[in-house]
């Protein structure tokens, strides 16, 4: 919920297209193939499951579930088609270092995954780490989010950025170039910023990124270019990028929904920044969270985040049970 702090001045977003809509501008180009979950789920091949129902319990997100039949059917044939890519980019980099005649340096295959708040990203990113990390070729897998490279509340808040959370200008977007090109270059570590999403600010921890064989990179806006072409984006150094994909009521109901189950849990503890709102009533609480989705989130994800979908090698297509409906796959 990064980006999803406090209600801000402004009227809500209303009027916002819904993702997936027929005049989304973010409506995928003639050069994406689009597969439904059943053809998708055949080009799994002979893949076998890595996972069983004591892992989906950890893996599972706040109200989202995960099932065996899910992550048979999408993220299996998913890590067949990361196990190819990799493999290639792998071939390419010992082949262009045959080439110059010097060793390759131990470089991860990156892999950005974005989307808005609330539409499942970090069960995505975590799914994918699990299944990954089965394949032989490339048993070490990290998972790295860009919620620790938020500015710190004291700074949002000297800068009057509190309400736009989660929107580009609150990033330390200079730090994590940094920390991709670090691992890029192959560092023998390099130190990713921690975040608690019950304090709802950095921690000042860290999570050691040690020359992973794949490096998975989960944020908002890590799909996110601009200007001026001369200045590095996160972007730039992903090999395979997914977005994750809903509609906007949809997002509006999971993020509600989530707001009320953390009400009951993580709002309770005495550190939790939201700790204000646990003891409100059912629907006072329900208003809450539609205030701070209209007036930050969506209009982040119609700003900013949306557009970036085009950009997506794979789109992650979800209906409004939080199960992916269907698949689409840039072919270029």
């Amino acid at each position: 919920m990064a980006g999803a702090d406090v209600p801000s001045p402004g009227a809500p977003a209303a009027d916002a297209p819904a993702a997936g809509a027929p005049d989304d501008p973010s409506a995928p180009p003639g050069q994406n193939r689009r597969f439904s979950r059943a053809e998708w789920a055949r080009l799994r091949d002979s893949t076998p499951l890595p996972l069983d129902e004591e892992d989906l319990d950890r893996l599972a997100g706040l109200v989202e579930p995960v099932t065996l039949e899910g992550v048979r059917d999408v993220y299996l044939p998913l890590s067949r088609l990361l196990n190819l890519r990799v493999a290639a980019t792998r071939r390419l980099q010992c082949d262009t270092a045959d080439f110059l005649g010097r060793a390759a340096p131990p470089r991860p295959f990156l892999i950005g995954i974005g989307g808005s708040v609330s539409a499942g990203k970090s069960t995505t990113a975590r799914i994918l780490q699990a299944v990954m990390a089965a394949w032989p070729d490339h048993p070490r897998v990290d998972l790295v989010t860009t919620d620790g490279f938020l500015l710190s509340n004291a700074e949002l808040e000297a800068r009057s950025l509190m309400g736009r959370k989660g929107f580009p200008e609150s990033y330390r977007k200079g730090a994590l170039v940094e920390f991709l090109d670090a691992v890029c270059s192959g560092a023998a570590r390099v130190d990713a910023p921690l975040y608690s999403h019950v304090s709802y600010d950095v921690t000042g921890e860290v999570q050691p990124v040690c020359q992973p064989d794949v490096l998975i990179v989960e944020g908002l806006n890590v799909l996110q270019t601009g200007p001026p072409a001369s200045t590095p984006f996160v972007s730039d150094y992903f090999d395979f990028t997914i977005y994750v994909d809903a509609a906007d009521a949809d997002l509006e109901r999971w993020f509600v929904e989530r707001f009320q189950h953390l009400r009951k849990t993580a709002f309770r503890q005495s550190s939790a920044f939201f700790a204000q709102f646990a003891e409100l009533p059912h629907d006072a609480a329900a208003a809450v969270a539609r205030t701070i989705w209209r007036s930050i989130n969506q209009v982040n994800l119609v700003e900013n985040i949306l557009p970036t979908k085009v950009r997506a090698d794979l789109v992650l297509a979800k209906g409004h049970d939080h199960v992916v409906d269907h698949v689409e796959l840039r072919l270029q």
